[in-house]
C-alpha cells in the first residue's frame, strides 16, 4: 500500500540553484553532455554529475549513454510543462553582466519550451492563430481569475483548432499527430510574456516544420532561436506578423 506523494521530495530537486540551472538549460527539448551542462551551471564536472544523478532518479531527467559519454534530457514533456510552469512562478533572477543581458533578451525573442516555441515568437504565433480564428477557445492573455493561473497544466482553457486552422497548417506544411497519444492544442503561460504560447501536438509539429523548413535555427544558447529572412517572410505573409518584433 502506498501513502500520499511525495511533494516535499520532488520539491527538493528544485530547490537547489545548481539543479535549477539543469533543468532550464535543459527546458530547449535537447540532449546535451554532463560537461556542457556543468558549464551551463557554473559548476565542476564532478559536482554536476552528482546533481544530474539526483535528476535522473527522481525521474525529471533521462539519460542516454554513448561511450563514455552520457547525454542528459528532459524525461518528458510533463516536467517540462513543470519546468515552465514553476518558472512563470519564479521572480527574475537578477542580470549582472552584458553576457547575461545578451542572453536574456534571446530568451525573450524566441526561444523553445521543450518541443514548441515561446518567448515574443510563440506568443505571436499563437496570437495570429487566435486572430485569424484558426484557433478558437481564448484570447490568448492571462487572466488572474482562479483559473488560468502560472501553476496551471494548460487544460483550463478549451482551445481548439478549428477546421480552417488545420487547413492552414497543412498549407505550411505542418503535419499534425493525430492527438490519441497527446492532446493537440495546449498551452503554456508564457514566463517572460506572461501570455498564452502554444504547446501539444500542434505546437510541436509546427516547431518541427519551422525548424525543417530553415524558418527557424537554434543559436548556441541550447534555448534561444534565431527566425531566418526566409522565416521572418512566413510569419509575414502567412501570419501578419511583423519580425523581428
Amino acid at each position: 500500500m502506498s501513502g500520499d506523494a511525495d511533494l516535499a521530495g520532488v520539491g527538493e530537486l528544485f530547490a537547489d540553484r545548481t539543479r535549477s540551472r539543469i533543468l532550464l538549460s535543459l527546458l530547449g527539448g535537447r540532449e546535451l553532455a554532463a560537461g556542457v551542462l556543468a558549464d551551463e551551471a557554473g559548476v565542476s564536472r564532478p559536482t554536476a554529475s552528482g546533481h544530474l544523478r539526483k535528476l535522473v532518479d527522481g525521474g525529471l531527467l533521462a539519460v542516454r549513454a554513448e561511450g563514455r559519454n552520457r547525454w542528459y534530457r528532459i524525461a518528458g514533456p510533463e516536467v517540462a510543462d513543470l519546468v515552465e510552469r514553476l518558472a512563470a512562478l519564479a521572480p527574475p533572477q537578477p542580470v549582472a553582466t552584458l553576457k547575461a543581458s545578451t542572453r536574456a533578451e534571446r530568451l525573450r525573442t524566441a526561444r523553445t519550451c521543450y518541443d514548441h516555441f515561446a518567448g515574443r515568437l510563440g506568443v505571436a504565433i499563437m496570437g495570429s492563430l487566435l486572430d485569424h480564428g484558426r484557433i478558437t477557445g481564448g484570447d490568448g492573455l492571462f487572466h488572474d481569475d482562479g483559473a488560468d493561473h502560472p501553476a496551471s497544466a494548460g487544460r483550463e482553457l478549451d482551445y481548439r483548432l478549428t477546421a480552417d486552422g488545420r487547413a492552414f497548417l497543412a498549407d505550411l506544411g505542418v503535419a499534425l499527430p493525430d492527438g490519441a497519444s497527446r492532446p493537440l492544442v495546449r498551452y503554456c503561460i508564457d514566463w517572460t510574456e506572461t501570455r498564452h504560447h502554444l504547446a501539444g501536438g500542434a505546437g510541436r509539429a509546427l516547431c518541427d516544420r519551422f525548424f525543417a523548413a530553415g524558418w527557424a535555427e537554434r543559436l548556441p544558447t541550447y534555448r534561444a532561436v534565431r527566425v531566418t529572412p526566409a522565416g521572418e517572410r512566413v510569419l509575414a505573409r502567412r501570419f501578419a506578423v511583423d519580425w523581428p518584433a
